[in-house]
């Protein structure tokens, strides 16, 4: 099965480079990083002693394995944490946030005669991946290298479920590789049994990302920033973070509907990918708004839509927002991160397409800490903001369902320790 997986490999990395190539190195602008992907810029291991591998994909999974890692640290603070990613945005935020990590690099191409190069240099006790990224060489190989494999704040979509059980044949045996699953939801956890997995191998300890850590900004704080993007103190703002092609039309004709009644109602609109920013302020200027962009927005310069170009920065503006939308709902991709606005206690809403994040979102719907909006109307009301009493409401619940969920990173831990304690 091997065999022939990586004979599938190579297939599709002849027939898929060429474009991949012109994608990422013209269209932009981002080096391909082909040399570290196969190992040849990594150096030997600087340190005999213990040491752990984690891996995620991208942004989202490196900043929900944040707090983690400092708490490794902090609890042993001689283990060697070497990382690695998958995207360039997620090896930049790596770069940028994660302070405790020693190594950062990119995930292997996963050919067997590869990883094994990486497993050679980096020597890990245990291999920690994130989420629900499976690649079969690196799992076999780590498996075989390593103390054991711990998949954290594991999570399995609707989507996933069903290609795993269309191919459980050849899904399970790559599964196996890993010695014990740490589940976000009891759903993802009768998914993995339904797969074939034992369930002495499968834990339920909670969400990672609900561990969020952000910036308290006091008052003085939030009126500064306020300033700094030259809002004014009676203007109604709204923050749509994270949004997908497809959600900006939906959402500017809501906001457009929207200003007709009031017109000190503002919208800061972030798109998933900064890269799009140009392409987004395309579509703004197609309305009758004054729009700016984040990096080139003037001091004292008006506007209706600023469009958030910039990496690191979605947080805290929802700190500064009357409400927030949580982007990727509306069109099917299975929604984002709706623990940022609920942080800072700010009522939020998002699409009825929230696969990724169902669990989380139906608890905070029950809780009355968010809303789906689902039609033209529901989106304008989003926006009208009438009931302020309700919003504050809606966030406070929001801000206090976020605590409860917390208590992950502590069970987290305590699995990496007891693989690590493994002769």
């Amino acid at each position: 099965m091997y065999l022939l997986y990586s004979f599938l490999l190579f297939s599709c990395l002849l027939l898929y480079f060429p474009i991949y190539y012109v994608r990422i190195r013209f269209h932009k602008g981002e080096s391909l990083r082909l040399r570290q992907r196969f190992g040849l810029l990594l150096g030997e291991a600087e340190t005999t002693g213990r040491s752990i591998w984690i891996h995620a994909v991208s942004v989202g999974e490196v900043l929900s394995l944040r707090n983690l890692i400092m708490e490794v640290k902090k609890h042993h603070p001689d283990w060697t944490i070497n990382f690695s990613c998958l995207t360039n945005s997620g090896f930049h935020m790596a770069k940028q946030k994660l302070r405790d990590v020693d190594r950062i690099f990119f995930i292997p191409i996963d050919f067997r005669f590869v990883v094994k190069r990486f497993f050679r240099r980096i020597k890990p006790d245990v291999f920690i991946l994130a989420e629900s990224e499976f690649w079969p060489n690196l799992l076999r190989v780590a498996h075989e290298r390593t103390k054991g494999v711990l998949l954290v704040n594991g999570r399995i979509s609707s989507r996933s479920f069903k290609r795993y059980r269309n191919m459980r044949c050849l899904i399970k045996p790559v599964l196996l590789n890993i010695n014990k699953f740490l589940m976000q939801t009891e759903r993802d956890r009768e998914m993995l049994l339904r797969v074939g997995i034992d369930p002495e191998a499968i834990e339920v300890v909670g969400n990672l990302k609900a561990e969020i850590k952000l910036p308290v900004l006091s008052q003085e704080d939030v009126a500064k920033l306020r300033d700094e993007l030259d809002i004014p103190e009676t203007a109604k703002l709204v923050v749509a973070g994270s949004v997908r092609k497809g959600e900006e039309e939906p959402l500017l004709e809501a906001f457009s509907d929207a200003r007709e009644e009031n017109q000190d109602l503002l919208l800061i609109l972030a798109p998933r990918h900064p890269e799009r920013a140009e392409e987004v302020e395309g579509i703004c200027r197609g309305y009758p708004f004054d729009v700016q962009r984040r990096t080139k927005i003037l001091s004292s310069s008006r506007w209706d839509i600023l469009i958030l170009d910039t990496l690191g920065e979605l947080a805290k503006l929802y700190a500064l927002s009357d409400a927030a939308f949580v982007g990727g709902s509306l069109v099917p991709w299975g929604g984002h991160n709706l623990l940022e606005p609920a942080f800072y206690g700010k009522p939020f809403f998002f699409g009825p397409h929230m696969d990724n994040f169902a669990h989380l979102a139906e608890t905070f719907i029950h809780a009355g800490a968010a809303r789906i909006v689902k039609t033209k109307k529901d989106l304008v009301d989003m926006f009208r903001m009438k009931d302020e009493k309700n919003l504050y409401e809606m966030g406070r619940r929001a801000q206090s369902t976020l605590r409860s969920l917390q208590g992950a990173t502590k069970k987290t831990l305590l699995a990496i320790e007891t693989l690590m304690s493994k002769p």
